[in-house]
Order: C-alpha cells, then structure tokens, then sequence
C-alpha cells in the first residue's frame, strides 16, 4: 500500500509560477490593475483555470478597464506523458475583443500552449507572461506587476517567431528591422543578396 503522506504536496515543493506583467499606455491616469493583487503571489488549483476579465464574479482576477471583454482570457494548466513539468495554454474567451500570442491572433474559444516567455496583446493592453518551472502537480501560483514601459519594446517580440524563407533558401528576412517586418513579406532584389 503507497504511503498517502508521500503522494501530498508539502510546503516544501516548488510551485510553478506565472509572472504575468502588465502594460497599458494609460495605466498611470487610470485605477486599472486596483482588483489585481499586485507583487504577492496567489496559489492556484491545477483543476481550476485562471480566468481574466472585467466581470469580477465570472473572472479569477479582474481589470478595471471597460474596453476589456467581460471574459478575455483564460489560463489552463496541463500535463504530457513527455514532461513532469506543469505546462498551460491561453484561451480567448472574448468573442468582440482580438487576442493575439506572440502575434498569432487568436479567435473566440480558440486556444494554444504558452511557451515559457509570451507576449499577449489585447484591448491596448501588453501582458508578458513568465513561467518558473516547479515540481509540485497539485497547485500553481501567480504573481502581478506593472512595467512602466512596454514588454514588446524590451523584448522585442513585437513580430511573430516564425521566418519566412526565401526562394533562396536563406532566412535573409530576418535580417530587416523589425518595424518593417511587422508590414509583412517585402520584394527583395537577387542581385542584393548576392553582392552583401
């Protein structure tokens, strides 16, 4: 018979956590984050998913703000077979409001795994979220910040992570700023790639 004392989580175990920072350029005119519990990490049931809104009875935190969708988004924790780490995906729960990752949109119900560092915009709003890898499987935890700038300025992650590939073969695309590659596919000239 397995020992249930061994199967619980203790104090000591490390939880996961998601470091979820805020930006939104009129967040100092503006009580937009006063629902949220700022830089004191809440723990989570794995079971539950964290949800983000401004409706603060359907939502597990709430944002001050009426542009934001009464259920913008929602954070689900999950498991492989492959890892032992605590994983989550994101799921647009606005059906008005767009949702974009790393600058994939995604529509209404649609969801996709989180890598460990993603951008999220919506509504005027950059949410960086972190996740701290952990080791217990019963709970996880959040934390809030505000930055006074904006993550995609910082991190540059302000096109998607994907290349494009040219005829050439060469990821030269990349090499272009970012504020051009944001317009999307450009014209390049052969004779270019050849002489640089």
């Amino acid at each position: 018979m397995m020992n249930l004392s061994a199967t619980l989580e203790t104090e000591e175990d490390l939880l996961t956590c998601l470091q979820i920072k805020f930006y939104h350029p009129q967040q100092s005119s503006k009580g937009l984050y006063e629902l949220l519990p700022l830089r004191n990490r809440s723990r989570h049931s794995v079971d539950d998913p964290i949800k983000l809104g401004r409706d603060a009875q359907a939502c597990t935190f709430t944002l001050v703000d009426i542009r934001v969708s009464r259920k913008q988004l929602a954070l689900h924790a999950y498991r492989t077979p492959q890892s032992p780490d605590l994983l989550f995906t994101i799921q647009s729960l606005s059906q008005k409001g767009r949702l974009s990752v790393n600058g994939c949109a995604l529509g209404h119900l649609e969801r996709m795994d989180l890598p460990d560092k993603a951008l999220v915009r919506f509504g005027g709003y950059e949410m960086l979220i972190i996740r701290e890898a952990g080791e217990a499987k019963g709970s996880f935890e959040v934390e809030f910040e505000v930055l006074e700038v904006p993550p995609s300025r910082e991190t540059c992650m302000c096109v998607p992570t994907s290349t494009a590939v040219m005829d050439t073969g060469s990821r030269a695309f990349n090499s272009y700023p970012a504020e051009l590659t944001a317009l999307g596919p450009l014209e390049t000239d052969e004779t270019l790639m050849y002489h640089s």
